[in-house]
């Protein structure tokens, strides 16, 4: 699926709380590498299957896989290693090595509970926007307390087209019943910020350390960290 034009953003300009509240009056969260370190998970997978295959695994892949959804993403790695075996049976041999991992190695990103309550306690509605399946968000957020605080739930499963297509939160705008423009999205990758810009809204990338390469072109902010005191003035709390 070929890029779709990214428009930069006009830079955020000086302005009081009270403004910053007004202009982004609900947060959309990626998942896979912005809130839970799942990105060193889907590498070893990634290696695995390509290690039974004669390959490995690689960043320039990666950065093409990421934000796409189920068939589509393994779809990219059998174009670019054009391995001879179908888009189904490489998702359930990944969906196999995945599952088996994600207990033992899902890790949260830092900051995470505190940026968490930061936004519980500034009033602003916050959903989780992911690529990944529902199946694997059911599983990762479980036993997550705060999951009862999102406003709702998009996954992979959601939408008919992967990022960096806007579709994932164009939808994120309409259930929140708001314009695009008042959408903050955060996102590590490439694709996901290339979603966000190409559907109106602001977004605030926080690269990892797998993605700090990748392309954030029209991204506002591009943070350390959740933890980065910059992105935190950007939902205020209620006054």
């Amino acid at each position: 699926m070929a890029s779709l034009p990214r428009q930069p953003l006009e830079p955020i300009r000086q302005a009081d709380e009270s403004d910053l509240k007004q202009r982004f009056g609900a947060v959309a969260l990626d998942m896979d590498g912005l809130l839970f370190d799942t990105e060193p998970i889907y590498w070893q997978v990634g290696d695995t299957i390509l290690q039974r295959r004669g390959h490995r695994y690689s960043a320039a892949l990666q950065a093409r896989m990421m934000g796409r959804i189920g068939v589509a993403a393994v779809q990219e790695m059998i174009d670019f290693h054009e391995l001879d075996v179908s888009p189904e049976q490489l998702l359930s041999e990944s969906d196999e090595l995945y599952g088996n991992l994600l207990p033992r190695l899902l890790r949260p990103m830092p900051g995470l509970d505190e940026w968490i309550q930061h936004l519980q306690t500034s009033g602003v509605r916050f959903a989780l926007t992911t690529s990944s399946r529902r199946k694997w968000v059911d599983i990762i957020f479980a036993e997550l307390e705060w999951r009862g605080s999102l406003t709702f739930v998009l996954t992979g499963d959601d939408v008919s087209n992967g990022k960096p297509h806007p579709e994932m939160y164009l939808k994120a705008a309409r259930q929140f019943d708001v314009p695009s423009s008042s959408l903050l999205v955060l996102e590590d990758s490439g694709n996901g910020c290339a979603a966000g810009v190409a559907a109106g809204a602001k977004v605030v990338a926080i690269p990892n350390e797998h993605t700090r390469q990748q392309d954030f072109t029209g991204a506002i902010l591009v943070a350390d960290s959740l933890a980065d005191s910059r992105l935190w003035v950007l939902v205020s709390a209620e006054g």
